[in-house]
């Protein structure tokens, strides 16, 4: 809101120009005092502008200073924005009902002084008898701002003079701080960009990459590169490993002999800084380092040391090309806040390498130690499986041997004994039809006996004798075949064999029990040749495999009758399996030929399956999905071990939830040493 004035403060604005109108009146000896005190008025601006500060802090001090020299006038000094072509009010100075009156910003289209001053005075201030003076503050035909004094005292010639030249030594100041602020903000901006930069990466090749192209965008020069000095070899020398420069400049890097250029590498480990304006013109200049920089085309140069944490001496020099090139103290100032970032950077790189460094190395160790652990852990549970199984075939064989004798005994003399029983018959039948009438005691004997029966059936009771006899043989010899403590050396054999081996000493599994209903077992045995294996090894691979598959379906088994509601089976209860609807339970094995040389045997299932976690583990020592107390984990790894390593084959296992699982054994017909 402006305020608008009352009709006491006009009459005292009237009077003030009164009074004006009478100073105009003034003898010549007052004209030089007004025109002295203007000079100083001058003199102490100019001493603020060229002190250091920002506009917010030296523009209010100027208004404050016109203003007291000119006694109760106002002063309002603007700023110009030449992008958004904006005037803004940058300090104020005089009686604060002006102040709230004038507009905060105003937009400038490059208009006459005069109608600057429309815009400048507020339209309350229109019919007030104020006296104006708008000053655009100029620096090479560029607009940096106007400078406005206006109240009821009227302006002098001198007045106009003086206030012209305070506008062009403001306008300079101005230009001064904007350009010392722009380069401030410019410094300000790359050490926040380079600091972002190098706090994203570790990579050192990338730290000092960043680095030469930043200060050679920043100082606009014609090349920037990174070296390093290595004094203390037995050949000293210096490296230039980064550079960033004009596309029409040759490369410089490489390595170079330090006797080349002693005094440089001198000055740099001791971190002296080093500025050429002119190489041609520099007096302090060495003669070697002159000829080496005029062979590169270098006419200018700035030489900024950069030492590491571990005590490496490095620089960032930048160059120029064409002709001399001073370097401000502010550049060097920046610089070296530069290298301060690229040393710390270099030393977190450095740190992060050895720690790193050491990290690797302590987990090369434990992964050996890992390694070690579990190739030990691995033999044990090979030597203890072994152990089991080599007591396991030796009880196995000792059983059947023990076995084996009193079954061949019963079955030579089956033979024997039936023929006494039959020729005992036919005698009792030569005595029957020669004595028909026999005595009473013989009949009631016969009677007792029941004779017809017994002669019927003694015969088939021997020949029942001899089925039983011959298939404990069988399983004797199913139990010798299994164990093959004969066979411990690779030998040509029949695989079909092994795995009927293999079924008949887990016929009791497959059979209906209290846990499953029974598993129907399906061979699709193809043409095998013999195949050179280890017999017992081989026949152990089959038995861990089916064993597997049989648990299995025992599992799917249960859950599908939980399902059905009829989880009380396992108590005894409802044993006629034929009423549950569930599926038919089997294992399926398959042999077939690959590729003329190779076996492959599918033994597959339609269990209950397993998940892809569980497939990645399968054959890992120790790793089982059985409740504790039923499973080692050490069945499949010692299967993988025996077709992978003792047999150069190899084993695969398809499987998916709910689908069952299929396992595939391959290995060679003949063995390959």
């Amino acid at each position: 809101m402006k305020k608008l004035l009352s009709s006491n403060k006009v009459k005292e604005v009237t009077a003030q120009q009164e009074k004006v109108q009478d100073a105009r009146l003034l003898r010549p000896s007052e004209r030089d005092n007004a025109r002295s005190h203007l000079l100083s008025l001058g003199a102490e601006v100019a001493v603020t502008l060229a002190k250091g500060g920002t506009l917010a802090h030296i523009l209010p001090v100027c208004a404050e200073t016109i203003a007291h020299y000119l006694d109760t006038n106002n002063v309002c000094i603007w700023t110009f924005d030449q992008r958004t072509n904006l005037l803004t009010m940058g300090a104020f100075a005089g009686q604060d009902i002006y102040r709230a009156s004038l507009p905060k910003c105003i937009f400038w289209q490059q208009d006459e002084v005069e109608s600057m001053k429309i815009k400048l005075i507020p339209s309350s201030f229109k019919n007030l008898p104020l006296s104006c003076r708008v000053y655009t503050l100029i620096v090479e035909e560029n607009l940096v701002g106007v400078m406005e004094v206006f109240g009821c005292k009227s302006f002098t010639e001198t007045d106009d003079i003086i206030l012209g030249w305070i506008a062009n030594n403001m306008a300079l100041g101005i230009e001064r701080i904007l350009a010392r602020e722009a380069l401030q903000n410019r410094r300000e901006s790359l050490l926040l960009h380079l600091a972002s930069q190098l706090r994203n990466t570790l990579d050192l090749n990338s730290i000092l990459e960043i680095a030469v192209n930043e200060v050679r965008n920043l100082l606009q020069i014609d090349r920037c590169h990174f070296l390093w000095c290595f004094p203390h070899l037995h050949n000293p020398r210096f490296t230039i490993t980064h550079e960033a420069q004009e596309h029409n400049l040759p490369s410089l890097l490489g390595d170079f002999p330090a006797d080349r250029s002693n005094a440089l590498v001198s000055k740099i480990c001791n971190l002296e800084i080093i500025r050429i304006q002119d190489v041609a013109k520099e007096s302090r200049l060495d003669i070697q380092t002159q000829e080496m920089l005029t062979n590169w085309g270098i006419t200018a140069q700035l030489v900024l040391p950069v030492e590491t944490h571990s005590g490496q001496f490095g620089a960032i020099v930048c160059s120029h090309c064409n002709g001399s090139r001073f370097w401000s103290d502010s550049e060097v100032e920046l610089l070296q806040a530069v290298c301060d970032q690229v040393a710390s950077a270099i030393d977190k790189a450095e740190f992060y390498a050895q720690n790193r460094a050491s990290t690797l190395a302590a987990q090369a160790q434990a992964q050996q130690l890992s390694g070690a652990l579990h190739k030990l852990q691995h033999t044990q549970a090979q030597l203890v499986q072994q152990e089991k199984m080599s007591s396991l075939g030796q009880m196995v064989a000792g059983i059947a041997h023990e076995i084996n004798n009193p079954v061949n005994f019963i079955n030579g003399n089956l033979i024997h004994a039936s023929d006494y029983i039959e020729d005992l018959l036919e005698l009792l039948h030569l005595y029957e039809e020669s004595y028909p009438n026999a005595v009473p005691a013989i009949q009631d004997k016969m009677e007792a006996i029941d004779w017809e029966f017994l002669a019927l059936d003694l015969p088939k009771l021997l020949s029942s004798m001899k089925i039983g006899a011959d298939r404990i043989s069988q399983i004797v010899l199913s139990l010798r075949n299994f164990s093959r403590l004969d066979q411990a050396e690779m030998k040509a054999v029949d695989i079909h064999e092994g795995i009927d081996n293999t079924l008949m000493i887990l016929q009791s599994r497959l059979k209906a029990n209290g846990k499953n209903p029974g598993i129907q077992v399906i061979k699709e045995y193809g043409q095998l040749p013999l195949v050179e294996c280890y017999a017992g090894q081989l026949n152990q691979v089959f038995m861990n495999i089916i064993n597997n598959a049989i648990d299995s379906l025992e599992s799917r088994f249960a859950n599908d009758a939980l399902e059905l509601g009829t989880g009380d089976w396992a108590l005894g209860i409802g044993e006629n399996y034929s009423q549950f609807s569930i599926q038919n339970l089997e294992i399926r094995i398959r042999t077939e030929m690959l590729d003329g040389d190779k076996v492959v045997i599918r033994i597959k299932d339609n269990g209950s399956g397993m998940t892809e976690e569980v497939k990645k583990r399968l054959f890992d020592p120790f790793f089982t999905t059985k409740p504790v107390g039923k499973g080692t984990g050490l069945g499949l790894s010692i299967t993988y071990q025996i077709v992978v390593e003792k047999h150069g084959g190899t084993i695969e296992c398809l499987s998916e939830p709910g689908k069952g699982s299929e396992f595939l054994v391959q290995i060679p017909v003949i063995a390959r040493g």
